[in-house]
Parts: structure tokens; C-alpha cells; sequence
């Protein structure tokens, strides 16, 4: 496959951001790439107008991320830092541990990231050569003069025997991680190095100064204190308060968002965007977003190599060489930067398409030896150490057996282990559960355990077990805010049915045969789910399975089996799962060809996919390496050798990594994961753990989630639109589209009991919650049904899919329309804008045909005719119901106008329009907006009024165009508590 460029130089020119690739000094120069300022595209320079000792500050990054546009800027994400954590078959697997963003609206602005970046980068290796931390806040104000490397200096490979770029300790191999543990630091220093994991609270608190900057804003004074002497004039090399601390992360400030500003403008004129801007609201959130950004590309989960397919398992693997780019043979299914990659994937810049995969990969080297007069045999010797595991594969030699007998009295094997997080359905604990409508579940991970010699010899076998984990294939949802949330079930079993298919028809593809282990309790709040769950597959193997195949299903209840911290239990699984495990096998690879592969997969999940997953299926992970090392000669219980926490620890890793991934904390259990015992520290931990988890998911999660959606391509810049007014955004997983079309069939098929009755037209609009008002919070989504002899407004259960109550208007009753301007919160921009909140009201007089049925899901549904006024049937519904009030604001009117008694009967029904655009990139096409939607729904009543003899009060005046509540009236009815509860979410989560 064609090479990918190692190292980088960046560089800002007049013109464009400059990305040089580095070669060595006898190699022949490759082409600078250029994007420019103005749009942001990516093209290449010729290399005779390239620069061959570029004046301008440069610094060496190792890899391309991709383009972050938003707002109409953009941002190069590349890699500064990285730390290699494994090697296969010579091929050096690198963990990305650092990036910088740099912002490409003017030259001026990229370079001065750029000497940010180089100092901020410098004094850290400074630091750490000398066993120092260095927070973020310290290395950007750090100043030096440039260090220029000309394009025809020598650059090193990447052998770590030899290597020693920018960004590495001169006297450490890359990835070492010796230096790391040499570290110490406080608390506090903690918290400001790292202030982006730890929220905004302890980065206000631990800051120089401290609440006081905040306290005056909400008070409405200047940020700068009267005592305190005035900000330095030149942003980018102020001595005082860095840039990073007031942004939140390293190198981009409001000063680097797109935005021009004078050399004079203090920082705190910078931190507030203006008036101007205050409707493009991704821009005011842009610098939240750079922040969230940086925090998740740096936190060590992206795993990348320059050579080497890490996305494929080995029965996927494509080992014979070829001429596509890594970019092109990589699994879609884990290229988690594509999206962002897209402006060199369409201009062809192999070289800097570098692709990242989130997950974690871990390994260990071992040696077994054989104890011809015990049972069992014995691993002697283990490095962790990822340069010892280096230098064992780079010195290794055939390790094949010696004996006649295939039983080698020592063997050194490594030990890879590979996990791979799906693009699809990706997110946070609580946002993202269950599954979609393609079949994707939330958190599925794909993990492989790899058995080889450490010499990679060819002669050799190498082992691959390949394990799945993912969400329970079903609709349903939790919610965040409680400890202990109960699992609330969603859409029709029909639905579910449907999504559940699909998820095995892709899982069965893509691996063999599937067996299920389902880890969640049998009673208590996890049960509905988990039989929800048995159901759906008994309902498939009767159906025929899958091409044929029954899925096979375990349910082991975990915490009740292990009750008492009796983690051992699990083996009662491991004894019943063991026919179907020998039957799925593993891949065999040797000599380049498959000997054997792996026929299907163990699916396990509990609720979340994390901590009683780990333990399971650590403990599959044990048997087939016993299993292995047993074709291999050696006998080994790992289960009783007290040598091998080495395995348990890598596992555990491997556990944390997918839950920080998840839910921002280390697993629970990951004690009984690392020693195969369980005590009362490990329970105190977890509480811990748990109590961090609840703070994630009520706080920093709902942001998060917008970012990762946004980064991996799956919404547009409409989300942070969603964000500001909620605080927090949809799933873009779930087809808007076909629930609200599945809204009105359902809703269709049930209201309209007259079979002569004719559906001229069906809509998804918000109403408010109380009826017979204008302005009645919480606004739901409802159904609204137009026929030829009546409008209905149907209440809909969204969970599940069905009408929970509607009220039918005789189309003879219908007095008139009012169509207009709808605003009913003034909190954001987009709340206040008089385009897009539009809606209309019906006036009508109640009659004898007009009623009211509520579904109390059972056999007495309530019924009100609303001519009488009382309950005919249950005991549910108020006789208040039916009775006929008008909405004050429109009595009001009607009292100035001189309206006489009868006026006080009408009744109105309010609807507004949806809002015309989704955040789901899907790629909508033409969109009517909402003006013309509900212009086009006035016209059709009008239409059906004046069909059933309405043709005396259908004139002119029949549809009014006046304002419903218009902008002014909105902002005298929002209270004050409403507008300090937004202001309070907004601080929190925004």
C-alpha cells in the first residue's frame, strides 16, 4: 500500500496553512499540501514552489485527524503526541495522546497557535526529562524562537530504537511510559492540567482567579476586577492568565474563531461573542465544541498505525500487498475519522489520510515452561513493559518446538489484545441505548485476542478469538438523572421486531453464528428488558433464525449468581457456554494461509455493556488461551496460576478503557477483573465510581454527545440550535421521518371510527400541553388528522406508539383560522425568530358531534360528549374536561372588540409548526418551511369547511393572519423563574 507520511511540518503562509511531510535526508521530497484561509480547501503545492527553509514557526505533528468545520470556519486537527503500545508482525501500533487545533481564518491567527503549540510542546519535554508536570496553562506561556527544520534535513524512522521527534523525551523510546509514572503532582495541579475532564466548576475554582470573574458577569459588571491592573494588549503572549484557561483548551481562544479583532481588544471583550453573532449559535458554542474536542482526541482511546490494518480481525485481514491506500481497505465500521477526513479523501492525498480507531489495544510478552514432572506447566517470565515487548519481538527468533515429541521445554508468546468500538449508534451511557432502525446497537465492541510467537514467524500459528459486546437489540431508554433509573420500553413490538432482525442479519453476516449471553437480572427493573429481549428471540428461531441458523441464548443472572462478591460463579457460564464456544473454534493463521476460522461469536451484554460484561468475557478470553497454549504443548490453568495476573491486568485495562469510553469512569468490578478476587475496597471503589458516573451523565454528558454525533458526520451544525434550546439533542440514529409518518397511520387507524370518512391529510405539530390555551408548557408533539366531516388532535405516546387521548371538532363547528407568528419562549435566538414560529389556532363552537376520548389502557376508555358535558363511561376524566373555557388572551381580545356573551363559548386549538430543518444529516433536499407547512394545512380546513356547506362563513376573513402570540407578548409572559432555571441548565451544561 502506498506509504503515509510519519512526521509533518506545519507551517502558516500568506495564502494557506502549509502541511510539509518530512522525509529522509536521501529520500526524494514529497508535496506540501496547502488549505487555505478563505475556503478552506485542501490543495497540493508543487515542490518547486515549495519553501525549502520555511522562516515561518513551524512544529512536527505525526499525524492529520482531519478538517473541523463549523460556522463557517474551520480547524486543522493534527497529532502532537503519541505513545506506541504495541507491535504486530513489526508494525508499531501508536495510541494518540495529544492534539492541537488550529484555527484557519487568517494567517496571523494559525501562526500564532502554531508558536503555542511548538512552546507548549517543548516545555513539556523539558519537564518531563526531568520527571516534572507541566499543566496546559504553563506550556502556553512558555516563549521561545522558532526551531526551523529545512525540508531537507534528515528525519528518523520509526523505530524506537532511533526515533526521537518533537514531542518525546530525548533519552525515552516512544511510548514508554516510565516517565509517566515518575510524575507526581497535587490535586490542584491535577484538576488545572486537566481541567477539561473535571468540568468547568473546578477549572473556575482552582483558577488564578477564581469565582469572582463569574459572580461579576451574573452580576452584571466587567470581568476584570477595578483593583487588578489592566489585560495585556498582545493575546497571544500575555504573561498573565493563558489563553487556555480562558477558553478551556489549549491554542484556540474567541480571538481564533473566524472572528477579526484588533491587536488592542482585551480578553474578556473576546470571551463574550457579540450581539451581532448571537444568532449563529454553533458559533457561540464553537469554543465549547474545540474544547470537547481536544478532551476526547487526547484522552488516549484513538489507536492508529502508519502501516498497518488495525480496523480487521485476522480472519478479515487482507494479507497479500496492495497498491490501495489504508485508507480505502480500512473497516468503515471502525474508521472513526472519516467524516472529518473527507476534504483529502476527495482530493486524493493519501499520504496524510491517517485512520483513527477508538477502542484500546494492550499486549504482553511471556514465556511458558515445561515441568515435565508436575500436571500443569508454568509461565516463568512476563513483560508488561511495552519497550521491553518490543525489544523481545525485535530479537526473537523461530520459536518452533525442538522436541519430536511437539513439546518445546520453553516458548516466549505474545499476548494482543484488540478492541474496536462501531461508528454506529456511538455515544454516552444514557444517550445512546438499545438500538436504531438499521439494526445498530449502542456501545457494540468488537474484541480479538491474539496468541503468536514473539518472533511473528510466518512458520508459526497464530491464534484469533474475536468476542462482541452491544447493547440489548431492543428500543428502550433510561433516564440519566436517577441513581438506579428504570428501563422505560419504547415503540411497538412490531417495531422492535423489525430493528431487532436486522441487528442479527448484520451481526450473522458479518461473523457466522451468534450465541447470546445476557448478564441482566431476572427480577427487580431489569427484567422487563431482559424478557423483552428472550421473547424477540424465540419469536426469530421460530421463524426459521437466521439463513437457517437458530441464535442460541443464555440468560445468566449475574448478580444473583455471584451475590456475596462470589465472582468465581461465572465459571457455572463459562461450563455451559463451553460446547457452543468448541463448536464456534478460533482462527488458525500459518504460513500465511487460514487453517481454521472462527464460525461465529459470543455476543454478551448486561445493561450497559461494561463491568459484569468485562468479567464474562475475561473469562472467555482465559479459556481460549488455555485452550491454544494446550495446542501448542503446554498445559496451563490460569485460573489457579498465581503468575498470570499479567493477563487479568491487560483485560482490565481493556475493561476501563471501553467504560471511560462509555461512561466516563473506569469499570466497576475491575478489581475482581485484575486479581480474580473480590473485597470490601473494590465495593468502596465502585461507589465512587458510580458517584462520577452520575455527575457525567446529568452534567457533561448531553454536550458530549452532540460532538461525537457532529464529528462522526451523523448531524449537521442545526444540533448545537437543538443544544442551546433543550440543552440537549436528539438521536439521529432514530428516523424522525418514519416515527412522525407512523404517528399519523397509527393515529389514522384509530381515531376515525367511520369507515365513510375520508383522510384528507395528516400532520406532526407541537401543541400545548394544557388544551383550550395558547401557552401551556411542557409543548408536546402531537398528531393533527384533517378529514372530510372532521379535525382531530391526537395525543401520541411516542414510547409507545400510540394515541393516548384526541378530541374531535365537526368541520360545521369550525369558526375561523388564525395563522401567524407563534413564539412561546424567548430564552434562545432561535425561539425568538418570527420566521420559523408560525402556527395557527381553530376557533370553533362546541357541538353535540365533537368529542373527547382519553385511553387508560383498559377496557374503559373515557368518552365526553362535549354538548353535555359529563362522562359517559370510567371515572378517569374530569367533567372539567369538556367544559367550555376560552383561552384569556382571546377573550381579551374579543371583550376590546365588543363581543357580545355568546363569544365566551368558543374554544381554540393552538398548534405550531415543527421546526422544517432536522440536525440529522441525511441529506433532507428541498425543506418547506414552516410558513408555507402551515399555510398549506390552513388551506386544505378551508377547503374541507367550505365542502361540508360552510360556504357562508368560509370568505375572506375566514383565515386571519395576525400574530398568535406575537414577540413582544412573549417577552412580557416569560417569568422570571423561567428564564433563571434556563440560565442555571445553561451554566451547568453549556
Amino acid at each position: 500500500m502506498p506509504g503515509l507520511a510519519r512526521k509533518l511540518l506545519i507551517y502558516a503562509a500568506v495564502d494557506g496553512l502549509l502541511i510539509q511531510p518530512l522525509v529522509h535526508k536521501n529520500q526524494r521530497a514529497s508535496p506540501a499540501v496547502k488549505i487555505d484561509y478563505a475556503k478552506h480547501g485542501v490543495d497540493p503545492v508543487p515542490i518547486e514552489r515549495q519553501e525549502k527553509n520555511p522562516l515561518s514557526p513551524s512544529f512536527e505533528s505525526y499525524g492529520i485527524v482531519g478538517l473541523l468545520s463549523v460556522a463557517s470556519t474551520s480547524f486543522l486537527i493534527c497529532i502532537t503526541r503519541r505513545q506506541q503500545v504495541a507491535q504486530i508482525r513489526g508494525k508499531a501500533i501508536y495510541v494518540v495522546t495529544d492534539v492541537a487545533i488550529i484555527p484557519l481564518a487568517s494567517q496571523e491567527e494559525a501562526e500564532s497557535t502554531i508558536v503555542q503549540t511548538r512552546d507548549g510542546l517543548k516545555k513539556q519535554d523539558q519537564a518531563a526529562a526531568k520527571g516534572e508536570t507541566v499543566t496546559d496553562s504553563d506550556a502556553s506561556n512558555d516563549e521561545r524562537e522558532p526551531s526551523i527544520l529545512a525540508s531537507d534535513d534528515e528525519v528518523p524512522d520509526d523505530d524506537p530504537a532511533t526515533t526521537n521527534p518533537i514531542g518525546e523525551p530525548s533519552d525515552t523510546k516512544p511510548g514508554s511510559l516510565k516517565t509517566a509514572h515518575k510524575r507526581s503532582s497535587s490535586v490542584a495541579e491535577d484538576v488545572i492540567g486537566k481541567k477539561g475532564q473535571y468540568g468547568r466548576f473546578a477549572e473556575r475554582w482552582f483558577s488564578k482567579r477564581g469565582w469572582g470573574v463569574e459572580k461579576r458577569k451574573l452580576q452584571g459588571m466587567s470581568a476584570n476586577d477595578p483593583s487588578s491592573p489592566p489585560p495585556e494588549s498582545d493575546v497571544s503572549t500575555s504573561k498573565g492568565e493563558t489563553d487556555s484557561v480562558e477558553a478551556g483548551f489549549d491554542g484556540v481562544n474567541e480571538s481564533r474563531l473566524g472572528r477579526k479583532q484588533p491587536a488592542s481588544t482585551p480578553k474578556e471583550a473576546l470571551a463574550k461573542p457579540e450581539s451581532a453573532n448571537a444568532k449563529d449559535v454553533a458559533y457561540t458554542l464553537m469554543p465549547k465544541l474545540l474544547r470537547t474536542t481536544k478532551i476526547l482526541l487526547s484522552s488516549s482511546s484513538f489507536f492508529f498505525s502508519y502501516d498497518y490494518d488495525i480496523t480487521r480481525n485476522f480472519a478479515n485481514q487482507n494479507h497479500k500487498s496492495s497498491d490501495l491506500p489504508l485508507h480505502k481497505t480500512v473497516d468503515p465500521l471502525f474508521f472513526w475519522n472519516h467524516y472529518i477526513l473527507a476534504p483529502f479523501i476527495e482530493t486524493n492525498q493519501h499520504s496524510l489520510i491517517l485512520p483513527l480507531m477508538q477502542g484500546f489495544v494492550g499486549q504482553r510478552a511471556f514465556t511458558v515452561h515445561n515441568t515435565p514432572n508436575d500436571t500443569n506447566d508454568a509461565v516463568v517470565a512476563v513483560k508488561e513493559d511495552i519497550d521491553d515487548i518490543i525489544a523481545t519481538q525485535d530479537g526473537a527468533s523461530d520459536s518452533r518446538p525442538i522436541s519430536s515429541d511437539l513439546k518445546a521445554i520453553r516458548r516466549d508468546f505474545l499476548m494482543t489484545l484488540v478492541s474496536r468500538r462501531s461508528t454506529k449508534r456511538a455515544g454516552l451511557r444514557y444517550l445512546r441505548r438499545g438500538v436504531d432502525d438499521e439494526g445498530h446497537t449502542a456501545n457494540s465492541v468488537e474484541t480479538e485476542q491474539i496468541l503468536s510467537s514473539s518472533s511473528w514467524s510466518p512458520s508459526d500459528k497464530l491464534y484469533s478469538f474475536v468476542q462482541y459486546r452491544g447493547s440489548i437489540p431492543i428500543y428502550f431508554s433510561q433516564s440519566p438523572y436517577s441513581f438506579k433509573p428504570i428501563p422505560v420500553l419504547q415503540h411497538s413490538p412490531e417495531t422492535n421486531y423489525a430493528a431487532f432482525k436486522k441487528h442479527f442479519v448484520n451481526l450473522a453476516g458479518r461473523y457466522g453464528g451468534v450465541q447470546i449471553a445476557s448478564l441482566v437480572d431476572k427480577k427487580g427493573n431489569e427484567a422487563q428488558v431482559g424478557e423483552e429481549y428472550e421473547k424477540n428471540v424465540q419469536k426469530l428461531n421460530q421463524n426459521g433464525g437466521i439463513d437457517g441458523a437458530s441464535i442460541g441464548f443464555e440468560w445468566f443472572d449475574f448478580h444473583n449468581v455471584c451475590r456475596g462478591m462470589k465472582f468465581e460463579n461465572v465459571s457455572l457460564l463459562m461450563d455451559s457456554l463451553g460446547g457452543k464456544l468448541n463448536e464456534f473454534g478460533k482462527t488458525v493463521q500459518q504460513d500465511g494461509k487460514l487453517l481454521q476460522k472462527q464460525s461465529g461469536v459470543l455476543r454478551t451484554n448486561c445493561m450497559d455493556c461494561l463491568d459484569r460484561t468485562n468479567v464474562v468475557q475475561s473469562g472467555c478470553g482465559r479459556s481460549a488461551l488455555e485452550s491454544q497454549l494446550k495446542e501448542e504443548g503446554f498445559t496451563i490453568d490460569l485460573q489457579l496460576d498465581k503468575t498470570t495476573q499479567w493477563f487479568n491486568t491487560v483485560w482490565a485495562d481493556n475493561g476501563d478503557a471501553i467504560s471511560k469510553q462509555y461512561s466516563s469512569t473506569a469499570a466497576l468490578k475491575g478489581d475482581y477483573t485484575r486479581t480474580r478476587q473480590r473485597n470490601y475496597k473494590g465495593a468502596i471503589n465502585d461507589f465512587g465510581l458510580t458517584l462520577s458516573r452520575y455527575f457525567n451523565n446529568i452534567v457533561n454528558d448531553y454536550f458530549s454527545q452532540a460532538a461525537i454525533d457532529y464529528l462522526l458526520g451523523n448531524v449537521t451544525a442545526q444540533v448545537f440550535d437543538e443544544f442551546e434550546a433543550d440543552m440537549m439533542s436528539g438521536d439521529p440514529a432514530m428516523s424522525m421521518r418514519r416515527v412522525r409518518q407512523n404517528a399519523v397511520d397509527t393515529s389514522a387507524k384509530i381515531v376515525i371510527a367511520d369507515a365513510k370518512e375520508e383522510l384528507l391529510g395528516g400532520w406532526t405539530l407541537s401543541c400545548p400541553h394544557e388544551q383550550n390555551t395558547l401557552r401551556s408548557f411542557p409543548f408536546e408533539e402531537c398528531v393533527f388528522l384533517l378529514t372530510n366531516t372532521a379535525i382531530y388532535a391526537c395525543r401520541f405516546d411516542w414510547n409507545l406508539e400510540k394515541v393516548s387521548s384526541f378530541e374531535r371538532v365537526d368541520l360545521r363547528h369550525v369558526l375561523g383560522l388564525r395563522l401567524g407568528t407563534y413564539i412561546t419562549s424567548t430564552l434562545t435566538a432561535a425561539q425568538t425568530d418570527e420566521k420559523k414560529n408560525v402556527g395557527f389556532a381553530v376557533r370553533y363552537t362546541p357541538g353535540k358531534e365533537d368529542v373527547v376520548r382519553v385511553n387508560t389502557r383498559s377496557l374503559k376508555n373515557t368518552y365526553v360528549k362535549r354538548e353535555e358535558g359529563k362522562i359517559l363511561s370510567g371515572e378517569e376524566l374530569v367533567e372539567a374536561t369538556a367544559a367550555p373555557k376560552t383561552d384569556p388572551d382571546i377573550a381579551k381580545e374579543e371583550e376590546g372588540k365588543g363581543g357580545n356573551k355568546t363569544k365566551t363559548m368558543e374554544r381554540i386549538l393552538a398548534f405550531k409548526a415543527l421546526s422544517a430543518r432536522s440536525s440529522v444529516a441525511d441529506g433532507e433536499g428541498e425543506v418547506v418551511s414552516e410558513r408555507e407547512m402551515i399555510r398549506c394545512v390552513c388551506e386544505e380546513i378551508q377547503r374541507a369547511v367550505r365542502a361540508v356547506g360552510g360556504g357562508e362563513r368560509v370568505g375572506e376573513g375566514f383565515v386571519e393572519e395576525r400574530d398568535i402570540i406575537g414577540l413582544v407578548e412573549a417577552r412580557k409572559s416569560t417569568g422570571l423563574l423561567e428564564q433563571l432555571g434556563y440560565e442555571l441548565k445553561k451554566f451547568v451544561w453549556a
